[in-house]
């Protein structure tokens, strides 16, 4: 097993009568893009946040490495926030040398690694204009810089593909990828969850401020219910709506895809298919994760 990453161990907290994270727990190795998804108001920025020490904790523990997470520590973690955290007046280029001093890099390194993250991720030109002259999607651009020029161990991402172009997408994309190949342990929120499907080796799925689901999406689906696409060209409508344990979920032209139940037998609806005739396609179907999050949810509204 390799060496533990980033580690949030049963953390919980509540604001008043309000419960924000009951013993929140899971786990990013080192060289592991991890997905933290969830809805609305779920516990991802409250986690991320108390991660990086700008919330405590009411208890658990945050570790890195094995060791709990100090002021020192957290001078390696690159975040970034949901809510933007730039200097607007500043210019880009002062901007992100500025940072990387804070984190402790030489006049000499951050001014280096200032240009560095500038040209990669496509603000080189705009590195003498103020923040808040830069469109949206550059702003997101800088922001990334700023979580990532001070070379961190760690990276705390919240919503990072938010508001980015498709080419921007492309490249942020590609430099997780490259910081996780370097050993970075990522850990990043996203509604977009065909990106998250994409990139993440890992995924999180939170409900109520608790993990309830954790693991690769292979994983993931091999703990949901199982869907059936069948292709009966002769059959009638209905023809599946009395199967037990058998949930039709639509039917676009000849094709019905149905979700069985627990104990509910796919010979069965094989049979009931072949019983009005040709049968041309009869296969599982691979939920996507968007699916998989969208059945999480449901069974927090049915609970």
């Amino acid at each position: 097993m390799r060496e533990p990453g980033l580690e949030i161990d049963a953390i919980s907290k509540r604001y008043g009568d309000v419960v924000a994270l009951r013993e929140m727990t899971f786990s990013v190795r080192p060289g592991e893009l991890f997905g933290f998804v969830g809805s609305n108001g779920a516990g991802k920025t409250t986690t991320m946040r108390i991660a990086l020490g700008v919330l405590s904790a009411d208890s658990g523990a945050v570790r890195w490495a094995g060791e709990p997470v100090t002021h020192e520590t957290r001078r390696h973690i690159g975040y970034m926030p949901e809510e933007r955290g730039l200097y607007p007046k500043m210019k880009v280029a002062e901007q992100l040398t500025y940072l990387a001093r804070l984190h402790g890099m030489s006049a000499v390194d951050a001014r280096a690694s200032a240009a560095r993250w500038a040209e990669r991720l496509g603000v080189a030109a705009r590195r003498d204009d103020e923040v808040q002259k830069l469109s949206l999607g550059n702003q997101q651009r800088v922001q990334l810089a700023a979580a990532l020029v001070h070379e961190p161990r760690i990276l705390v991402l919240d919503e990072p593909f938010s508001g980015l172009d498709p080419v921007a997408v492309d490249v942020m994309s590609q430099v997780l990828s490259e910081k996780a190949a370097e050993g970075v342990p990522v850990v990043f929120s996203s509604h977009q969850l065909d990106l998250v499907e994409r990139l993440c080796d890992r995924v999180g799925i939170v409900r109520s401020g608790q993990m309830v689901a954790d693991g690769t999406v292979a994983e993931l689906r091999a703990g949901g219910a199982v869907r059936l696409l069948v292709d009966a060209p002769e059959a009638p409508d209905g023809w599946a709506d009395a199967l037990p344990g058998v949930k039709v979920l639509g039917r676009e032209g000849t094709v019905t895809e149905v979700e069985l139940g627990e104990g509910a037998d796919d010979q069965a609806v094989l049979r009931a298919a072949l019983a009005t005739g040709p049968v041309r396609e009869f296969a599982r179907k691979q939920p996507s994760l968007t699916e998989l999050f969208r059945s999480v949810v449901t069974q927090e509204v049915a609970a």
